[in-house]
């Protein structure tokens, strides 16, 4: 029997909860996180989601088969085309202007998360370029049920950030999720243990940038 996503989480457990049920998303869902901590996060992660259409180009360079060459491409027009006019009137709605946006100087933390998924992807293969950005595609799904699933959380005008958790909770975020579940259990099917653990050391890697992304939200840090 061959691996599943469910092992790389579960080979990188402490770092995945830590990441999963870290203060900032936990403050986000009580409705108790500081503004100035959430404007903070959304003000990278629009630097985030320029990078991210970067990695989907080169998930283009590095795809083997047309049906992943076409994956890579529906990504990148999603992200140019969609996401971020949708992150920018988000952060309209927080007090923050698109000019702000695009002069913005980029957080230690950004710079770090974002370089090593683009580095993994130019000197691996799709594969490790898929692992290096699931704790992101992946982890946000992830999140939005586990704090659905916390007494604590509140949902509706009670929370400033309700809507960030409908987004990740969204049909339509929850089934590119699932369809980048099935993508990689499907490749992880057919490695060898050798190449797991290489997996899992991106893996570990790049959850453990993505808690530096929250802490850098959370500390205000740049």
């Amino acid at each position: 029997m061959g691996y599943r996503f469910n092992d790389l989480t579960a080979a990188c457990q402490d770092d995945w909860r830590a990441y999963i049920e870290h203060d900032f998303v936990l403050q986000l869902g009580q409705g108790l996180l500081a503004d100035d901590a959430f404007r903070h996060y959304l003000k990278q992660d629009y630097l985030f989601l320029i990078h991210f259409a970067r990695a989907y180009a080169l998930a283009a360079y590095k795809s083997p088969t047309l049906a992943d060459l076409r994956q890579a491409h529906e990504g990148l027009k999603a992200i140019l085309d969609v996401e971020l006019e949708l992150h920018v009137g988000y952060c309209r709605e927080w007090g923050i202007a698109e000019e702000q946006l695009t002069d913005l100087p980029e957080a230690r933390a950004t710079l770090a998360y974002t370089r090593y998924v683009l580095d993994t992807g130019n000197r691996g293969d799709l594969l490790d370029l898929h692992v290096a950005l699931a704790p992101c595609v992946v982890g946000y799904g992830e999140i939005a049920d586990w704090l659905n699933a916390q007494p604590s959380t509140v949902r509706g005008e009670g929370n400033p950030y309700d809507a960030w958790i409908a987004m990740y909770e969204s049909d339509d975020f929850q089934a590119a999720m699932r369809a980048e579940l099935e993508w990689l259990d499907a490749r992880l099917a057919d490695v060898t243990p050798a190449r797991f653990a290489e997996l899992c050391t991106v893996f570990r890697d790049a959850t453990r940038l993505e808690i530096d992304f929250w802490q850098m939200g959370l500390d205000r840090t740049d």
